[in-house]
């Protein structure tokens, strides 16, 4: 389809999304702007909210875009209310649209060109810390990298910077260009660049910072660091909902978020609500990934599941997402953390191994669907 075949049949589906109060549709009310399409099936538009939008008012209309076969990527930049206006209702499952009240955050508006042209960002978060975030963007990053792709690994965590330790890299990257416009040069190990900021700490050294600095670290670190054309740009996330994760959206537009959590409760509880803070603003979330998902004994090859089972799977249903991929306790995985080789490069055959370049193979498919570039 042209861009002006792509672009009616956006406006003809959103024309048929009307309020119940005032039976006006969106479009005609004019509270979709700045509708922009390729012909590549990419669109963008803002969304002006209303205090009186029903609840899961932009979800249904992402829904109804995104169904178009022509559209192949769609960014919805939410707007806050006019001033005066009362607090937006609930977007859908009890997440609120970005307003002013306490506790709300304001609507991305990420800067366009920070990286190269067609890159896709897949963040990868979690609720909690310890459930294998890091091994899981490392080893994302490794097999993407290895399938031929030219991808990038941002270490955002700041106040835990791993990365460097599970790719085997040490020493501070070189910085080049004129005064004043000086670009930092990322590290590199088994075929992905690398930004940390372990590479600019001494190895005992704790980042011991506020809020404000850490959104400059991670602005820096996409706008100042020459990651040249990227294929993918894999994002390491700190656990939680704070200031890395909003700074992020607010910066960049995400293709997606992968959330990490074990099979136990504990954990799924905070990717709950790791995924209600996504939702609200407005970024899509791939699915999730269940990590030591259980450990098969060397000696009778029987199951163990020490953390439990089927937590994720609930989570799962209860929040309509998919189950990415499971990986299972594999003493491959910690020996390859330690030894900075990647596990699906160090171990392929194992369980983990397995399981890890699956998962790469399911995201890139959802990153870049088949017949769609």
């Amino acid at each position: 389809m042209s861009e002006e075949d792509i672009r009616e049949a956006v406006l003809r589906v959103l024309s048929e999304i009307r309020h119940p109060q005032t039976g006006r549709d969106v479009v005609g009310s004019g509270q979709v702007q700045d509708l922009s399409v390729t012909d590549g099936g990419d669109v963008r538009f803002s969304f002006q909210v209303q205090a009186d939008d029903p609840k899961g008012w932009v979800r249904e209309l992402r829904a109804k875009v995104e169904a178009i076969e022509a559209v192949s990527s769609l960014r919805v930049n939410v707007q806050l209310p006019q001033s005066g206006q009362a607090s937006p209702p609930d977007a859908g499952d009890g997440t609120s649209v970005p307003g002013r009240g306490p506790g709300s955050v304001p609507a991305p508006t990420p800067k366009p060109g920070i990286l190269s042209e067609g890159a896709k960002v897949v963040a990868v978060s979690s609720g909690k810390g310890g459930v294998g975030k890091s091994m899981v963007s490392t080893n994302l990053a490794a097999a993407l990298a290895a399938g031929g792709r030219t991808v990038g690994l941002l270490d955002a965590d700041i106040y835990g910077p791993n990365i460097p330790m599970m790719f085997g890299v040490e020493g501070r990257p070189e910085v080049s260009g004129e005064k004043g416009q000086e670009m930092i040069q990322p590290m590199e190990a088994h075929g992905v660049r690398l930004m940390s900021l372990g590479f600019l700490l001494e190895k005992e050294q704790p980042a011991i910072m506020r809020g404000p600095l850490i959104s400059g670290i991670l602005k820096q670190f996409l706008e100042q660091v020459s990651w040249g054309d990227l294929d993918v740009m894999v994002v390491d996330m700190p656990p939680g909902t704070g200031d890395a994760q909003l700074s992020l959206v607010q910066t960049i537009d995400l293709d997606g978020v992968l959330m990490v959590s074990t099979p136990q409760e504990v954990s799924t509880g905070d990717v709950r609500r790791g995924i209600k803070m996504f939702e609200r603003v407005n970024t899509r979330v791939l699915g999730l990934v269940e990590n030591m998902s259980g450990l098969v004994c060397p000696h009778c090859d029987e199951v163990i599941d020490v953390f439990g089972s089927g937590g994720t799977d609930r989570l799962a249903d209860e929040m309509d997402l998919p189950l990415l991929g499971r990986v299972p306790l594999d003493p491959a995985v910690r020996t390859a953390g330690d030894e900075g080789m990647p596990t699906v490069l160090s171990a392929p055959d194992s369980g983990a191994g397995q399981a890890l370049r699956q998962l790469a193979e399911v995201v890139a498919e959802m990153l870049v669907p088949a017949g769609k570039t």
